[in-house]
């Protein structure tokens, strides 16, 4: 068992991302997950992450607040306890549009699974 306590969480910065604070609570270098990570971002109003693509899956999870997410499909307003799945290589941007913190939970595959 391995438990990581919010207010021991260690900050990440996620490349792209402006007024973002991100902690990494399963994962890299919090945990043995073999197949994923699982972090916590806090967008600051205006806060968000470039338009770009990675090559690996995404599912974000709002908590609270409201992120505005744009892809090649068009945008959609996520808002608290909606989520979104985005493919792999699906170029997406992120934008909190409003006056108010929002907090998104990522979950992210690794590349390739890992081996301890």
């Amino acid at each position: 068992m391995e438990v990581t306590r919010y207010d021991e969480a260690p900050s990440y910065e996620a490349p792209g991302h402006f007024d973002v604070y991100g902690l990494r609570l399963q994962g890299f270098e919090v945990s043995k997950t073999r197949n994923f990570s699982l972090s916590i971002s806090h967008f600051l109003p205006r806060g968000g992450c470039e338009y770009g693509a990675t090559p690996v899956e995404k599912v974000y999870f709002v908590l609270d607040g409201e992120v505005t997410i744009k892809t090649e499909e068009g945008e959609v307003v996520l808002k608290k306890y909606d989520s979104i799945y985005l493919e792999p290589n699906e170029a997406r941007s992120i934008l909190n549009h409003t006056n108010f913190p929002a907090t998104m939970l990522v979950a992210i595959p690794y590349p390739e699974p890992r081996e301890f």
